[in-house]
């Protein structure tokens, strides 16, 4: 069980670190107890290509939620390839969970309340998230706090006190064209829909391009109200998952 102060001497050491050191320390500290939770967006494929760098057989999952973009699978299968000694993992939903609740509030769901959104949330990424965490010392995140209000506190290192487990943000300090001047610099692969003006990707039906001046979250449940969170990094209650202070 990790506690607050292994968490804040892990902080007071990284704070102001490249996301190139902070990959260093966990792939060293954890591996291979400590994956990246990778959707394929221009932070994920960052952090992938620093890894293979730092450690080619490092450890990505990714959440195949069955509603995913074309293109996102043409990402997937372009990573993999440029990549080929990357320990990736899909996970899926479970099966018996989508059907009953497609049976039971229909296939597109997801617009017809929030409730109904937050259950297709949950049962199509939070509960495979929960799966692919297990056994796992830490997980990393492609999260950065100028996403989000949310995200605005958020420690390069922190607790994921729900799941009792580390949550590392390598970029958590880095802009959004800072991002793209990696992916530019080093010929990564990277989602083609970003280049139709998609900053944010998930599912499909979930997803749409933003118009100039937009938020860059503005594209996901955009028929929602102030909704910028799937579940994955925030409780029923709408707050991040992260240690009480």
């Amino acid at each position: 069980m990790t506690t607050s102060s292994e968490v804040d001497s892990a902080v007071a050491q990284l704070q102001g670190k490249s996301p190139q050191e902070v990959l260093a320390w966990a792939l060293d500290k954890f591996h291979p107890h400590v994956s990246l939770a990778s959707s394929f967006g221009a932070e994920d494929v960052v952090l992938i290509d620093m890894m293979a760098r730092i450690r080619p057989d490092a450890c990505v999952f990714t959440l195949d939620t069955g509603r995913l973009p074309g293109e996102t699978y043409d990402a997937i299968a372009a990573i993999a390839k440029k990549y080929p000694q990357l320990q990736l993992q899909t996970m899926f939903p479970q099966t018996e969970a989508v059907e009953k609740m497609v049976r039971e509030h229909g296939i597109n769901l997801f617009y017809d309340t929030v409730e109904n959104r937050k259950l297709c949330c949950y049962i199509r990424k939070v509960e495979p998230l929960n799966r692919a965490l297990e056994g796992l010392q830490a997980w990393i995140t492609g999260l950065r706090r100028d996403q989000t209000d949310n995200r605005s506190q958020m420690e390069v290192v922190e607790l994921d006190a729900a799941r009792d487990i580390l949550k590392i943000n390598p970029l958590i300090d880095w802009t959004n064209d800072m991002v793209w001047e990696y992916i530019r610099a080093n010929d990564v692969p990277y989602n083609a829909l970003h280049d139709r003006h998609y900053p944010s990707i998930g599912c499909a039906p979930c997803t749409r391009a933003i118009a100039p001046g937009e938020d860059l979250r503005a594209g996901r449940w955009w028929w929602e109200q102030n909704n910028q969170e799937c579940g994955l990094h925030v409780n029923a209650e709408g707050k991040l998952v992260r240690a009480k202070g």
